[in-house]
């Protein structure tokens, strides 16, 4: 699949196209500016050793050109990415909104985060988009630490959000595609208000323990994925 990462230069987005483009995928980089996109996607190829499908460009171009776009921005400019990929997002078009609205935002700490007026980031996302793209809320809980040190297996469970059950079904495959990593449909893209603070406690564990890649695991069975599967 062909998916762009739109803040891939970033620490979490850079660490999840790292993944996606190991596990065969072809991933574009999408960045304010066409040069950056094509520096991260440069030291992506460097740090994969060759083999890997990673190109970098601006985030207009990037989200046109994929299959399924992923955004990894943080919550102070999510708005603004927003509305300039609005017109290169057609219908149907699935997007993955990994924003977390942490309280960094408005000059406060980590471990602390804001209310958006829709309720989540993920809702403010689709207040912006309209009903044309396909949203669907995940990746909140993954450390970027973690995404980038591919020596070592990410061990979470991925939360995934929205009302488009398909849609959920096709983020959850790639999030499997990701060694150890599995999806737990949450529930409808409301729940992104649940999920994406979580991340806010991720933070104060980590920070408690003095680590880096605390995650999730949701028991009671051994395997989740669409419910019913």
């Amino acid at each position: 699949m062909h998916v762009a990462v739109i803040g891939g230069t970033g620490a979490e987005g850079f660490g999840l196209a790292l993944r996606l483009a190991r596990a065969g995928h072809r991933v574009t980089i999408g960045s304010r500016s066409a040069e950056r996109g094509a520096d991260a996607a440069a030291r992506a190829r460097e740090v994969l050793r060759g083999g890997a499908s990673v190109e970098g460009t601006e985030n207009g171009q990037a989200a046109a050109a994929a299959e399924m776009v992923v955004v990894t921005v943080p919550f102070a400019g999510q708005a603004e990415i927003y509305r300039s990929l609005k017109p290169h997002l057609p219908a149907g078009r699935i997007v993955v909104d990994a924003t977390v609205p942490l309280a960094t935002a408005v000059g406060r700490p980590a471990w602390q985060v804001v209310r958006p007026w829709e309720g989540s980031a993920a809702e403010q996302a689709r207040a912006v988009l309209g009903d044309g793209p396909r949203l669907v809320a995940a990746f909140h809980t993954i450390a970027a630490e973690a995404l980038q040190d591919l020596e070592r297996p990410v061990e979470s469970d991925v939360f995934v959000c929205g009302g488009d059950a398909e849609a959920k079904a096709a983020v959850g495959a790639l999030v499997e595609d990701i060694p150890n990593l599995r999806w737990v449909d949450a529930g409808p893209l409301s729940m992104a208000r649940i999920v994406e603070p979580l991340t806010a406690l991720l933070v104060s564990v980590n920070r408690n323990y003095g680590i880096h890649d605390a995650g999730f695991r949701v028991t009671g069975r051994d395997a989740w994925g669409a419910p019913g599967r």
